[in-house]
């Protein structure tokens, strides 16, 4: 090795120090995972938790520490996996879509191509639950009534916004459109503050179970000719049933539609980082169902393609190979 004038000397071990601090934050950057949920009431909060959790677990092995936090939910998770404020996202399956191909609301922003999908997760049934005495029967008793849409960026406001296209409405329809957070909307509904939610969600929901016990809060279907056109012309609606029994009062199931939670990610996230999240998740698997009523019915085999519009993270494939759940 060629000696070194003092000059280059200092150079070269200054190049050094620069090289290894880089390194050395790329590798602090990849200790951490962050997942954005949604309402600390809905199923998407728990989800996260219970990921985490489980990825935890196993953090003497990855040296990875993951952490949920509550949302606005899914376009706001979107939003941040873009723009690298957050690792993960769990998203409702029809804003994955129109995130990676840079539709609807992404329309401006255009397709996100470095979106990932890891699994999707339990599904989502379109929910209109109502006050006892506010005489709405069916679904499109609710105009000119007061009605909660959703907090601006939630998957929850799209859905409802993406419906009232489909019928035809617009927010002038109702007597009040409200914003309130999946966490505020029950209260507000027992507090004759409004009729109507509309809430797209997991069952059984702590945001849906408490206005039933509460107020003897009503959940009603959503069918019809509408509601069958969006199910046929979309990629990531289907039909939906609330089962009887579900809630107190409901002895009958509930028709509806509906889309797929999913768990998404981006590039930017590394191979090892999303193997090792997929792979806690899948390799407890009963203890995963286990954590919250609407896992019961997930299946591995499902949850490597169903609802996913975005390519699989090269880490989720890696496992899914490994576990024998991918062919190709």
């Amino acid at each position: 090795m060629n000696s070194l004038s003092p000059k280059g000397l200092v150079v070269h071990l200054l190049v050094t120090a620069l090289l290894l601090s880089m390194t050395g934050f790329v590798m602090a950057q990849e200790r951490f995972l962050t997942i954005g949920t949604g309402g600390v009431t809905g199923v998407y909060y728990p989800t996260g938790q219970n990921i985490c959790r489980l990825m935890n677990r196993e953090q003497d092995t990855h040296g990875i520490r993951c952490n949920a936090e509550s949302t606005g939910g899914s376009v706001f998770n979107l939003n941040a996996i873009r723009q690298g404020e957050m690792n993960l996202g769990v998203v409702q399956s029809d804003w994955q879509h129109h995130a990676y191909h840079g539709s609807d609301r992404f329309a401006d922003a255009g397709p996100h191509e470095s979106l990932r999908a890891l699994f999707s997760l339990h599904p989502e049934p379109f929910t209109v639950l109502v006050r006892p005495d506010s005489g709405i029967e069916r679904f499109e008793d609710i105009l000119g009534k007061r009605v909660n849409v959703g907090n601006p960026g939630s998957g929850q406001r799209g859905t409802v916004e993406r419906l009232m296209e489909e019928y035809g409405w617009g927010m002038s329809d109702f007597s009040l459109a409200s914003e309130l957070p999946s966490r505020e909307q029950g209260q507000a509904l027992c507090d004759n503050r409004i009729d109507v939610v509309l809430f797209t969600v997991g069952h059984p929901s702590a945001a849906i179970q408490e206005p039933i016990a509460t107020c003897g809060a009503r959940i009603i279907s959503v069918e019809g000719e509408v509601i069958d056109r969006l199910v046929s012309e979309t990629p990531y609606y289907f039909s939906a049933t609330i089962p009887a029994g579900m809630y107190p009062g409901h002895d009958s199931p509930i028709q509806t539609f509906g889309v797929g939670a999913t768990l998404v990610t981006s590039t930017d996230t590394s191979e090892d980082a999303a193997y090792h999240l997929v792979r806690a998740v899948f390799e407890n698997f009963p203890t995963f169902k286990g954590m919250h009523p609407a896992f019961e019915v997930l299946e591995k085999e499902s949850m490597v393609g169903q609802g996913l519009s975005a390519p699989l993270h090269d880490g989720a494939r890696r496992y899914y190979r490994e576990a024998g759940l991918l062919k190709d």
